[in-house]
């Protein structure tokens, strides 16, 4: 691929002032310390006892459940902890056996616990009883690639988890993988910057940020998202800049391909591919200098995000679930290798509307 040489001095002049934003960043962020919960990747064993019935029927956006969450210390020693719970999601919740959970925590019962600084969390868990947990390593792989984009991004942390399930007078237990997720306040103050509730069309927000996010959600074969209506994305705004998205829940993707995965149609929109294994670019249209920067970024990173994609392998009950999802992040690497491909499947993809 030849770039031309007005080009290599504009990326140049762009790559120096991303690193001056960036370094901007990380002294924002090392104001705040990372809660104790999120400060280690090694996976927390927990327990929980619910009914999967009742959490569908009784909860909602704001009727929990009181439960009791268990886990293991630094100590090996279990632990309680009052919580509440609910079911959440929309899809998952409605056509998965396991419907991913929110917990609410309050300070005062947090505090000097291992989830001291969380108040609320989500816990993403298998859809169906059977042949399901790979997707949710693939789903965990996503935020780890994401982690190497941009320091905007949520923390993530794996969990066994031991659930005992009421079934009316039964009880049913499970050993599942699954994994914590902070909550978007947590995103917030570590940057020191503002939760934004209102909507901001993705060309009003961060070029630099946006884009990446935009790139990301091709790298992985996502449709399933919208920034502008918040759907699976969340927004912050830090002073002095525009408003940065942060996506989450991927298990719609083709990296994830999860067997009830659907193609989106956010906003009655009708895409025009049939599965989540096509990749479809849904940013929209800005100068090409922006798109080319990314583009070279995110090369620049290939090795990196690879190394992360082969650190998963030994995780996988099923070695064919990894090697589809190697081949299908390394393929998005052919496109932006491509001149050709990059200009047709991004450059000339991109929305005006």
């Amino acid at each position: 691929m030849k770039i031309p040489k007005a080009l290599f001095i504009l990326i140049g002049l762009l790559t120096f002032c991303f690193h001056s934003y960036t370094q901007d960043i990380q002294d924002s962020s090392d104001k705040t310390i990372i809660t104790p919960l999120f400060s280690k990747e090694e996976p927390l064993t927990i327990k929980l006892r619910y009914s999967n019935k009742e959490l569908r029927r009784e909860t909602n956006d704001s009727t929990y459940l009181e439960s009791v969450l268990e886990y293991t210390d630094a100590n090996h020693e279990w632990k309680s902890l009052d919580i509440k719970l609910r079911a959440r999601g929309n899809f998952r919740r409605k056509n998965c056996y396991f419907p991913p959970v929110k917990f609410k925590i309050k300070k005062k019962k947090a505090k000097g616990t291992l989830f001291e600084g969380n108040k609320e969390l989500k816990l993403v868990l298998p859809c169906q009883l059977k042949n399901s947990q790979d997707y949710v390593l693939k789903e965990y792989l996503a935020y780890k690639l994401y982690e190497v984009i941009t320091p905007f991004h949520f923390k993530t942390k794996p969990v066994f988890l031991q659930l005992t399930e009421i079934r009316g007078k039964k009880e049913k237990s499970h050993t599942l993988i699954g994994f914590l997720i902070e909550d978007i306040d947590q995103v917030a103050k570590r940057h020191g910057a503002k939760k934004l509730k209102r909507s901001v069309h993705p060309l009003q927000q961060d070029n630099i940020c946006s884009v990446q996010n935009d790139f990301f959600q091709y790298m992985i074969g996502n449709t399933d998202f919208s920034v502008a209506y918040q759907h699976n994305e969340k927004l912050i705004f830090l002073a002095g800049r525009k408003a940065i998205p942060i996506p989450y829940d991927f298990d719609m993707s083709g990296l994830v391909n999860a067997n009830y995965a659907v193609v989106s149609q956010i906003q009655d929109q009708n895409l025009n591919i049939t599965k989540v294994t096509e990749r479809l670019y849904r940013g929209f249209k800005r100068d090409e200098d922006v798109y080319e920067f990314i583009r070279q970024d995110f090369l620049g990173k290939k090795n990196q995000m690879l190394e992360i994609v082969d650190s998963f392998k030994t995780q996988f009950q099923d070695p064919n679930q990894f090697k589809r999802a190697r081949k299908f992040i390394a393929d998005f690497f052919v496109v932006l290798h491509t001149e050709e491909k990059f200009q047709k499947e991004i450059l000339a993809a991109a929305r005006v509307k």
